[in-house]
């Protein structure tokens, strides 16, 4: 009985039935799409195995609050500290841990993925789990490390039983990651997978014909050389698929060593 409740929990199941009806229509109410100081919202979309469309888990506050707050940060400290006391994301509600980021600040790479899974929710550190450790795998390859990047995710918290993150939650939390981008000042930023690389370059196309192409991205007055590539995750699934992830760290390589 326990192992089957504890087994709920982690799947985001916190309650039975409630005591008042709660119109989850409206929940799950996409919020509009705004410019890139606004927290744009991205597509539907994820490399994760498909999960079920389900709505936000709790009430999301309004962007523009989340904007005041990440716009007053001056250090990333500052910055952790605003999301730790940040209630505006109901995904703080069933999450273990703020999953900020992890690595060197002062890197030349900035590496964001969309959303913690249970591992990392348990340790508080982005990419642990077994996508992580291939990840490390694939940075070791064109020599760095996590003491030579900078690793984030576009959402902070874990979604209850590694859903893919509602709209709501995305606009909500972006203005976080967009100042965290301002601070790291990244001379390269690497979007991992596709719901990564359509919030950050605001596009409907799929991961597959976007990676790889570098691009000029600025966030809030930062400009810096953007790629996208898929997710390890992906590339645990799909092992076939690494030759081509092969390609996009041997031009990340490239653009250091030129740069």
């Amino acid at each position: 009985m326990l192992a089957m409740l504890q087994w709920y929990e982690a799947a985001g199941v916190d309650l039975a039935v409630g005591e008042a009806p709660v119109d989850r229509f409206a929940q799950s109410a996409v919020v509009p799409a705004a410019p890139r100081s606004a927290a744009p919202v991205p597509p539907a979309s994820r490399d994760a195995p498909p999960q079920p469309a389900i709505a936000a888990s709790g009430a999301d506050a309004d962007p523009e609050t989340a904007r005041e707050l990440a716009a007053g940060a001056q250090t990333l400290d500052a910055l952790r500290e605003a999301l730790e006391n940040f209630d505006g994301c109901g995904l703080k509600l069933r999450a273990t841990n703020l999953v900020f980021a992890d690595g060197n600040p002062q890197a030349r790479v900035m590496l964001v993925g969309e959303a913690p899974g249970r591992d990392e929710d348990l340790q508080g550190k982005p990419f642990v789990g077994r996508s992580g450790q291939l990840l490390d795998r694939m940075l070791k390859a064109i020599g760095l490390d996590r003491t030579g990047v900078y690793i984030a995710n576009t959402v902070p918290w874990r979604p209850p039983g590694n859903r893919t993150p509602a709209p709501s939650e995305v606009a909500v939390c972006l203005p976080f990651l967009y100042r965290q981008i301002e601070l790291v000042a990244p001379k390269v930023l690497v979007a991992l997978g596709g719901a990564s690389a359509s919030t950050l370059f605001e596009t409907n196309a799929g991961i597959t014909r976007i990676r790889g192409q570098w691009r000029d991205l600025t966030v809030n007055g930062h400009t810096m050389r953007a790629l996208a590539t898929l997710h390890p995750a992906y590339l645990l699934r799909q092992p076939a698929a690494k030759r081509l992830a092969w390609q996009d760290l041997l031009a990340i390589r490239k653009a250091l060593d030129e740069a």
